[in-house]
């Protein structure tokens, strides 16, 4: 009889219509034991599915050096046990990351599904499939959770994309291991998965765990929330489709009056729906679309963001979405312009200048602080609440801690050295009568200088990222 975890995956396999009779698969094959198992699987249930292992898809990603080898050299032999081809691409995911500006994980998870479509090409392969299991899916679920994401962040990992099929998703990693001890198989280990410095790993190893104890079926309630997510997505793109043409014009524009007297779950996803039209790969968060409809609900008449990837302007009745690439954002954008109210204690996201700036009532380690750093004390009795995060405005001027006098802010950023198409984008904190409290990063006002400090005292602090 076949083990349990067989039978889930041909289960999941034609529950999911993930492959039909005829299909030439191929797998994504680290070596470690997620995807080692899968391959085991496929290739002995193929016949009885109708489908044919196609071979095997290596990514050498230079970046652990003899153990990358090592890893490509173990994918290899098992290919050549199992008398199926072993498609390998080497890439610079260090180089990739560094020129792209993103991270390494980034940059790997796009080299790799990027080798993973040519390499099916190269196989003949009509679908790929990859290891992800149920705690993957946890992983991801949490992580997106921790990230502010909306219904179609908490999706997770999709169980089918386009030509790649996980069928192991509602596998725990566990089970994975129990079939490849059974089975006497080897796998290999990546020592960056205990590096907790990662986000995932440190959910991995240290707040799973913790769950685990609390609610022993989290991770599969976890996978719940992304199998309903995703039911919920697919309506609500539905309901976007049908809106879109009343809504959003051939052009990218959209339309104001519509949009606005939508509810916030439709319009959030009509703005997605019209920027993806417009910039496919521009990364908005949720934080930057509730920034685009607060810019399409705000008095104002001509206000603007400066987003990754894209330009949003309002125009009289129309929201104007412009494509921007990164290397040229200063040459074809212009200035940002944002406003955001910051409640004390409280925090806001900033998503023009892709910062969180928070606001709390003291301790009593203010006085180690440098008031020139991303993290400041103010005393309270100087300002009046409620504080602003804003862009800077013509005609702002502040006193820089320990100046004899006033001085133009735009003076203080060129003496500071500021570059200038970062100017725009600095976000300046004041007092609910206007007066620059701290320039982010740079100085605070000498009036908040901390001299009573039984008066109350306030700190500051910018975080990059949309917390």
């Amino acid at each position: 009889m076949s083990p349990a975890v067989e039978r889930r995956v041909v289960r999941a396999i034609r529950r999911h219509a993930l492959a039909e009779p005829g299909d030439r698969l191929a797998v994504a094959l680290s070596g470690g034991p997620d995807s080692v198992a899968l391959t085991w699987i496929l290739h002995d249930v193929a016949a009885d599915l109708g489908v044919t292992l196609a071979g095997l898809i290596h990514v050498n990603h230079g970046l652990r050096g003899r153990d990358a080898a090592a890893d490509e050299a173990f994918c290899r032999a098992l290919g050549e046990r199992m008398s199926v081809p072993v498609d390998v691409s080497h890439v610079d995911v260090a180089m990739l990351a560094r020129t792209g500006r993103r991270s390494i994980e980034t940059a790997g998870r796009e080299a790799r599904y990027a080798c993973f479509a040519e390499a099916a090409a190269r196989l003949g392969a009509t679908r790929v499939a990859t290891g992800h299991t149920l705690d993957d899916q946890a992983e991801t679920v949490l992580l997106r959770l921790f990230r502010g994401a909306g219904t179609r962040g908490l999706t997770g990992i999709r169980v089918r994309r386009g030509i790649f099929v996980r069928p192991l998703l509602q596998c725990r990693r566990r089970e994975v291991l129990e079939y490849l001890d059974a089975r006497h198989e080897a796998y290999r280990e990546d020592a960056s998965n205990a590096d907790c410095s990662i986000p995932r790993n440190r959910i991995r190893h240290e707040l799973l765990p913790i769950i685990d104890r609390l609610a022993p079926g989290a991770r599969r309630a976890l996978s719940r929330v992304a199998a309903i997510s995703a039911d919920d997505e697919i309506y609500f793109r539905e309901a976007v489709i049908g809106l879109a043409p009343s809504v959003v014009l051939p052009d990218g524009s959209v339309r104001l009056a519509p949009l606005v007297s939508l509810p916030a779950a439709l319009a959030r996803r009509l703005v997605r729906f019209a920027v993806e039209g417009v910039a496919p790969s521009a990364p908005l968060t949720a934080m930057h679309l509730d920034a685009i409809l607060r810019l399409a609900r705000a008095a104002r008449p001509s206000w603007q963001l400066d987003l990754p990837g894209v330009l949003v302007e309002r125009r009289n009745d129309l929201l104007k979405i412009q494509r921007v690439s990164s290397d040229r954002r200063t040459s074809t954008a212009a200035a940002s312009h944002f406003e955001y109210s910051l409640p004390c204690p409280g925090e806001v996201a900033v998503p023009e200048a892709g910062v969180t700036v928070l606001a709390q009532v003291a301790g009593s380690d203010h006085r180690n602080l440098s008031n020139r750093g991303d993290i400041v004390a103010v005393e309270a009795a100087s300002f009046a609440l409620p504080f602003v995060v804003r862009s800077r405005r013509d005609g702002d001027r502040l006193r820089p801690l320990g100046a004899p006098g006033q001085r133009k802010l735009q003076d203080v950023l060129v003496d500071r050295k500021v570059p200038r198409q970062e100017r725009d984008r600095l976000p300046i904190v004041t007092d609910a009568h206007g007066r620059i409290v701290w320039v982010a990063g740079i100085t605070i006002a000498e009036e908040g200088r901390v001299r009573t400090p039984g008066e109350g005292v306030v700190i500051l602090t910018v975080k990059k990222g949309l917390q």
